[in-house]
């Protein structure tokens, strides 16, 4: 007979995933350079399509313990287009971002149980709460940048985004999803880890 063990259980991963796959051949050295302008019209789509996200599932779970399914939905695919937008924006693929397909840009997202999995007072702090992730969040960024205008430069001499950058960059943004999960898309009340894993 096998005794309990003391050590702690694996933790469960968080309610949201990212993964982008790293392409296995050379990016297309003409759109790279002209990224900043060719990403403009998708951008644009993406920014008028952002609205309403926090301020109604906020209200639904304060006052009907509720999250509808088909909010989470809207979410889930807003989420999974902005994504495909910035891993273009951040030159780690070179496909236009599609508004319907995944691409290389692989997002799983829970759906809550509101009645019984969040807090129903929880969504009126968790911004606040999320403040020591927006400062790191912000250096990041700004390394993302540095580190997105140095592969700028290796894609147009070499046609490869370097595998260091790359996992760089998409850490950052796994970082920054489950900030938003928590934060704003309310999917879940565990915080976010300080962590650039996949955890």
């Amino acid at each position: 007979m096998t005794q309990p063990s003391d050590a702690p259980l694996p933790m469960a991963p968080y309610p949201i995933t990212l993964m982008v796959d790293y392409p296995d051949r050379d990016l297309n050295r003409l759109s790279t350079f002209f990224r900043i302008f060719t990403v403009i019209p998708i951008a644009i789509v993406l920014g008028s399509l952002s609205a309403m996200v926090f301020s109604p599932i906020l209200l639904m779970i304060l006052f009907r313990r509720k999250y509808p399914r088909w909010w989470f939905d809207w979410n889930y695919a807003l989420v999974k287009f902005t994504n495909r937008v910035c891993v273009y924006l951040a030159l780690l693929r070179d496909e236009y971002p599609s508004t319907e397909e995944d691409q290389a840009v692989h997002i799983d997202m829970v759906y809550p149980d509101a009645k019984e999995g969040l807090n129903r007072w929880l969504p009126l702090v968790k911004w606040f709460l999320a403040i020591p992730h927006y400062v790191v969040l912000a250096v990041l960024i700004l390394a993302v940048i540095v580190v997105t205008i140095i592969a700028w430069f290796a894609i147009l001499f070499t046609g490869r985004y370097p595998k260091g950058l790359f996992a760089f960059v998409v850490g950052v943004l796994r970082w920054g999803l489950r900030v938003l999960a928590y934060a704003f898309l309310l999917i879940t009340d565990r915080y976010p880890p300080f962590s650039l894993d996949t955890v």
